[in-house]
């Protein structure tokens, strides 16, 4: 076993926890730390490095998210085979729009492969014709710079679809429209801070580009446990000022959805704590069986949450319009702002998707895309349950676009994950988890596809 001896800064600009996740990270891509080693316990680890046990279990927890380390049980902490060093080459002129959509096939090829394309989950024709529309009957607003909350036609279109899908009340003032979660996230920072909220709660396991976020803005974080009934509420900070961020109606890496009681007691939470709650709801539209769960923001009566919305999971992931629905309070503070801010959404994507929404398109696809999926996620159980049930076993669901299996092969979790990836599927570790992304696979093609990462799991 490779002795680790990091060097820590102590001016604290980073946290030691993610010192030692750099340090061993780096370690493991330059091979100084080999697959299959077994790394020290966190309590050999905490001594020797004079960390505490929590420091370095955060650090380990973020090399097993990420697939660096998996875990055995009884037995340790194990390095995960790691391909590092694939290099690209791009040429340096390019032509028409055409012979530049072909570098980048090449180019992706180059770095993985082709990923899966369901057709049948999104029909950009009837996208084209509302873009049609407005380039044809509107163009002269898109002239003019758009606003740093959002067009007010798509803020009125979401607040009306909230209200309708999701019990949430809310004025189109209240809504924030932004280039994906992470740079709504960082807006959000920014309007904590000015709230005096300087400590945030996160799930653990989470999602990560939302803790880099936070991480990156100077904010003290705790990691909560997510359990069957989602957060642990008891391990919320109590009298301080924070802010809790969960994903109660279907929790990506644990398939746990929160019980309405649950949801109550996090609202006493937050207002006994004078604190605010960030509720991710990024899939709630695609639930397939069972009774639908309120959101969060429509069971809130003393305005503490703070609503987040994307349009990735329903649509197409190119389509970077996410959204925030803020407290009647906190949305004032941000007019006093907003003169700060230049828009980060095309304005013509914004007006297309306005004018999707207005004439029912929307809500006939996230009909469409319910049917589909809730197909595919039946197919794909069965399909799993017939040929692997021996060493797959699947975790349910009945909501999103992935679906979570625990794998008894010997094969790394990294390995398991390239595995898919070479097929064409996305995938995410999570310890011994693995996050399966099947929304793209054709129906019928997932039986095939299901054989194949059989055989490649077994051997």
């Amino acid at each position: 076993m490779k002795a680790l001896l990091p060097v820590f800064d102590d001016s604290r600009k980073k946290p030691y926890y993610l010192q030692l996740y750099s340090y061993i990270k780096d370690s493991i891509l330059a091979g100084e730390i080999k697959e299959g080693e077994k790394l020290p316990s966190l309590r050999s680890l905490a001594k020797s490095t004079a960390l505490s046990i929590t420091t370095v279990e955060q650090s380990y927890n973020q090399l097993l998210v990420e697939g660096y380390i998996y875990s055995k049980p009884q037995s340790g902490y194990y390095v995960s085979k790691v391909l590092t060093g694939r290099s690209q080459t791009v040429p340096a002129e390019r032509g028409s729009i055409e012979s530049e959509v072909s570098v980048m096939d090449e180019t992706a090829a180059s770095e993985t492969p082709t990923m899966q394309y369901d057709p049948e989950c999104f029909d950009f024709n009837k996208w084209k014709k509302c873009m049609n529309r407005i380039l044809n009957e509107h163009s002269p607003a898109l002239l003019f710079e758009g606003s740093p909350r959002g067009e007010m036609a798509l803020r009125s279109e979401i607040s009306r679809y909230l209200y309708m899908s999701r019990g949430v009340n809310c004025s189109p003032e209240q809504i924030i429209i932004g280039a994906g979660t992470q740079q709504i996230t960082n807006q959000l920072a920014t309007l904590l801070r000015k709230q005096g909220v300087e400590h945030v709660a996160l799930e653990d396991p989470g999602y990560m580009p939302v803790r880099n976020v936070f991480r990156d803005r100077g904010f003290a974080i705790t990691s909560v446990a997510v359990k069957s009934n989602g957060l642990a509420i008891e391990k919320l900070p109590a009298n301080i000022r924070a802010a809790a961020y969960v994903s109660p109606s279907n929790h990506a890496y644990t398939g746990s959805v929160m019980p309405v009681g649950r949801r109550y007691e996090l609202l006493s939470w937050a207002e006994e704590n004078n604190s605010y709650i960030i509720e991710d709801d990024y899939d709630s539209e695609l639930r397939y069986f069972g009774k639908p769960i309120p959101a969060l923001k429509g069971l809130d009566g003393s305005e503490r949450v703070i609503y987040l919305g994307s349009f990735s999971s329903t649509l197409f992931a190119a389509l970077k319009i996410s959204y925030m629905v803020l407290p009647a309070g906190m949305a004032e503070v941000f007019s006093s702002i907003a003169g700060d801010y230049s828009p980060t959404c095309s304005k013509l994507e914004q007006l297309t998707l306005a004018m999707f929404m207005e004439s029912g398109l929307y809500q006939t696809h996230i009909k469409k895309l319910r049917k589909l999926y809730s197909q595919k996620l039946v197919k794909i159980t069965d399909a799993f349950n017939a040929k692997a049930s021996d060493f797959v076993r699947v975790i349910s669901s009945s909501s999103g676009i992935s679906i979570i299996l625990e794998i008894d092969s010997p094969k790394t979790p990294g390995q398991i994950k390239r595995d898919a990836e070479g097929l064409g599927i996305p995938a995410v570790c999570v310890g011994r988890r693995i996050i399966l992304y099947y929304n793209q696979i054709p129906l019928s093609e997932i039986d095939g596809a299901v054989s194949k990462l059989a055989d490649l799991w077994r051997r």
